[in-house]
């Protein structure tokens, strides 16, 4: 899990990058898109799945053996909701969140909310295989990121911009 979209696709790209099925799922995916995605994870032929939030509450996915927090949640139920993904009906399951500066300060709130520390570690960057970086994400069309193109995400025209229309010139015989 992460919090942010573009997180989102951007580790999906890195773990297919290093040779992973990934699939990024987020509020912006089309939700037919999303059903085939979630359908594949069921099936066990899409191996990973990066989401958002908005796969961590009223999903039921049987046999899902670990959960990854690339990021932990800013809102310490979204986290119980995201481990909550895993060890379910009885089944056994792992959980494991990475905890960067920008992020740890929910650990407290989170140990708080479930009643227990979390067991901490840290890493030597030396000890870790090495990650191929992806390409950079090719541009949305429409100019800004996140933008609609010229027509705004619908189908009507613009309106006029108050500028008046020149008149042609009187025709001279």
């Amino acid at each position: 899990f992460v919090n942010m979209k573009r997180d989102a696709d951007y580790v999906a790209r890195m773990l297919q990058h290093n040779g992973f099925g990934a699939e990024a799922i987020s509020g912006d995916v089309p939700q037919r898109k999303r059903l085939r995605m979630l359908r594949d994870f069921q099936a066990g032929e899409l191996p990973i799945l990066v989401a958002t939030d908005v796969a961590s509450r009223g999903l039921h996915v049987p046999g899902v053996s670990h959960v990854v927090n690339y990021d932990l949640p800013q809102d310490v139920e979204d986290y119980v909701h995201r481990i909550g993904r895993t060890a379910r009906a009885g089944a056994s399951g792992d959980s494991v969140s990475f905890a960067c500066e920008t992020y740890a300060f929910t650990l407290p709130e989170i140990e708080s909310y479930i009643g227990h520390r979390i067991p901490t570690g840290s890493y030597d960057p030396g000890e870790l295989p090495e990650i191929k970086q992806p390409p950079r994400a090719p541009r949305r069309a429409g100019g800004r990121p996140g933008g609609h193109g010229g027509n705004r995400g619908n189908n009507r025209p613009r309106k006029p911009s108050g500028r008046r229309r020149r008149k042609p010139a009187p025709k001279s015989d």
